[in-house]
């Protein structure tokens, strides 16, 4: 089935392209450099349904985009560095990689790649995912339309039947769930249901996470490599907008706890999970402000302004994503032509 919103965006990233219009709007948009977002890195054959290859890019495209970021003049820097380069603007442009969740591919695929470019990158660790107390429900929900002809929920307002006997069908049929689970139902309620949907369809609930997530050994052994940083990413991957103050204190508070206990450093740099406007607000930045957090970063989509400064914990990224795995692209986005297009003319991104 085709995705509107995608072939947009496509169709807007190869104008700006074919046109030259990126190239010399970028002389005045680019900024002072910008945030890479990833997820994962592997040659792994995606899911038949591809409802989650947006989340997957190849080795290949990554050391593709870097070789391309360098020749552009961009210095790779670790997020340590972005609150100074932000406060003292240099020439140069610098780019800081980051990645969420924390992906076993990250060290097997991903490292590799940034030694050969001397890129340093933060990953952004929830525990709870690691230990399997919250599963990696959107790759188990892809699996289980997947396997599904048919699927049903209970919710509030009654039975919700889905039918799934075709791609479109199942295209729509994972929308929904998607949509019940992240904006209808609490979030400490998303485990049972998505693991009463997984046992109906004969779907083991723990695969996911267990096959593509680091456990804690490969984590500490990120944590000591020279180019890896561990980072926040709360304790339960929950939509913190969703929570009440106190709550989503607790899930940035905990999570960084837990993994000072299992790395043995206090990360020093948060991910909001989700990270769009409805799931992180100005509410939740003061919150990071006020647990010490040196920067925080959303999915909103944009490049870095000196002005940013004032805003560290709410900084915008740019996504590498496995739907435009095209290096045109990226170096259009990270020219910041895309950022006030994506942001309703608004070039200085925050929350």
């Amino acid at each position: 089935m085709i995705d509107r919103g995608e072939l947009l965006r496509k169709l807007a990233l190869n104008m700006a392209r074919f046109t030259g219009v990126g190239a010399l709007a970028g002389r005045f948009t680019a900024g002072a450099g910008a945030i890479l977002m990833l997820h994962r890195v592997t040659n792994d054959a995606p899911n038949p349904c591809g409802f989650n290859r947006h989340l997957a890019i190849t080795p290949e495209f990554l050391d593709a985009v870097l070789t391309e970021m360098a020749a552009l003049g961009f210095r790779f820097v670790p997020m340590d560095d972005v609150p100074g380069r932000l406060a003292s603007p240099a020439t140069e442009r610098f780019l800081a990689i980051t990645a969420d969740d924390g992906y076993r591919d990250n060290l097997t695929c991903a490292l590799p790649v940034l030694e050969r470019h001397g890129a340093p990158m933060t990953i952004y660790v929830a525990p709870a995912l690691i230990e399997g107390t919250v599963d990696l429900w959107w790759d188990l929900l892809e699996d289980i339309v997947c396997r599904s002809d048919r699927i049903h929920i209970d919710t509030s307002a009654g039975r919700l039947s889905l039918d799934c006997s075709t791609p479109a069908d199942k295209f729509r049929a994972n929308v929904t769930v998607h949509n019940y689970l992240t904006m209808e139902l609490p979030e400490e309620e998303q485990r049972r249901v998505i693991r009463e949907l997984a046992a109906s369809a004969g779907v083991d609930h723990a695969r996911p996470a267990r096959d593509t997530l680091m456990n804690w050994d490969e984590i500490r052994r990120a944590a000591a490599h020279p180019l890896l940083t561990i980072g926040a990413h709360t304790l339960s991957h929950y939509n913190l907008k969703r929570l009440s103050a106190e709550r989503a204190r607790r899930e940035m508070s905990d999570g960084a706890k837990y993994l000072e206990i299992e790395t043995g450093a206090a990360p020093r740099h948060l991910a909001y999970p989700y990270g769009y406007a409805s799931a992180v607000g100005a509410r939740e930045a003061e919150i990071a402000k006020e647990l010490g957090f040196a920067t925080a970063v959303t999915t909103r989509h944009g490049v870095l302004y000196p002005d940013h400064r004032n805003h560290l914990l709410a900084l915008p990224r740019i996504s590498v994503n496995g739907r435009y795995q095209q290096v045109s692209h990226v170096r259009t986005m990270v020219n910041g032509v895309t950022t006030a297009i994506a942001n309703r003319g608004r070039a200085l991104v925050t929350v």
